[in-house]
């Protein structure tokens, strides 16, 4: 049966998602219709609906009610999550929701208890989980003659999100956004973290502001001590070096081993294990083993953009009735390790434990 979605939110993360939806129908990897797409900007769903052949319209209430919908895509200013999804469940839609969920924790519990509820497929956008190199990554850590897992150095950084291709003023402005780096951006960081190491048991954090937008820091630091007894540093950074690329640099020490990586989607993975001499892992091989390990097929990978396998594989289990990965229940994990860092940063760096 045709799985038809809608799309709320025509700016940058909309216009990713929509290529990729387009994407998959086009190319018919799945049965999907893009039936319709919403902005408050009347001219800008216009130009959306021009470019997709879906309805457009300027009510989300319009677009989740429809019977015509199947499935939600929210991908509007974070501030605004919360009622989009709750109405989306209410009407028993699937929901793909851009990350970060909700601008605090209280929030991201009620979405995940609705959309549980409801029983619906539900997705959010952390895209390094479905990020090959990533996965490669985590897959060469799991080597069990590596000994136990000591130390992981974390380092995210690119330009404040509000100007150049980003152009989203929000980011700035904290009753939309929520707050800066760490929640907008390094949810992210935050997942691979937990994902690599496993549960954690309590934070440290700093928080510091240099451009001056009010509850909008851009750098955050934080120390993670995960309830295996390793330990993990997150360096997040937002700077105004406009010609530098957004980057992430990993490194992961076992007893036996150690791994590092300067890429978030695909690339090499340098490593050296044992009494072994260092060895790269070429963005080839690194591509072959992704493939290998999900059965994604190399036509597969490149006929879609790059990160957009995230739309596949929500779209692939909204149009199964299956569970979707990650869903809310991952992303709440990861809101509950954020929100700690925070309470951290304002009781001076303060041990905070991480609330289950």
């Amino acid at each position: 049966m045709t799985l038809r979605v809608g799309l709320i939110g025509c700016g940058l993360n909309g216009r990713f998602h929509s290529t990729a939806i387009r994407a998959v129908a086009r190319r018919e990897l799945l049965d999907v219709e893009y039936a319709a797409v919403c902005d408050s900007n009347p001219d800008r769903a216009r130009a959306f609906a021009e470019s997709t052949g879906a309805r457009p319209t300027t009510s989300a209430a319009d677009l989740i009610g429809s019977p015509d919908i199947d499935a939600v895509y929210v991908c509007v200013p974070t501030a605004y999550h919360k009622d989009l999804v709750l109405q989306s469940a209410a009407r028993g839609k699937h929901i793909f929701c851009e990350k970060p969920l909700a601008t605090n924790l209280a929030d991201v519990e009620e979405m995940t208890e609705a959309v549980e509820r409801a029983g619906v497929a539900h997705g959010v956008g952390l895209v390094l989980r479905h990020s090959p190199v990533m996965t490669v990554l985590k897959e060469l850590t799991e080597d069990p003659t590596l000994g136990r897992l000591m130390a992981i150095l974390f380092r995210d950084d690119q330009f404040f999100p509000i100007t150049g291709h980003y152009a989203s003023d929000w980011r700035k402005d904290r009753d939309v956004a929520g707050a800066g780096t760490l929640l907008e951006h390094s949810i992210h960081d935050v997942d691979v973290l937990r994902w690599f190491g496993g549960d954690v048991a309590a934070v440290r954090g700093s928080i510091r502001n240099f451009a001056g937008y009010e509850g909008v820091e851009d750098l955050a630091m934080a120390h993670l001590d995960f309830e295996n007894e390793a330990q993990a540093t997150l360096t997040s950074v937002w700077h105004s070096v406009l010609g530098r690329p957004s980057t992430r640099h990993i490194e992961i020490f076992f007893e036996k081993g150690y791994f590092a990586c300067d890429h978030d989607f695909i690339g090499p993975i340098e490593m050296q294990v044992h009494a072994q001499n260092a060895e790269t892992i070429s963005e080839a091989e690194v591509r072959r083993r992704y493939h290998l390990s999900l059965g994604v097929s190399d036509e597969l990978f490149d006929g879609l953009i790059r990160y957009s396998l995230e739309d596949y594989f929500f779209l692939q289990a909204a149009s199964q009735g299956r569970p979707a990965f990650p869903d809310f229940n991952v992303a709440l994990e990861a809101h509950r390790i954020v929100d700690a860092i925070y309470r951290s940063g304002a009781a001076n760096g303060e041990l905070v434990p991480v609330a289950s």
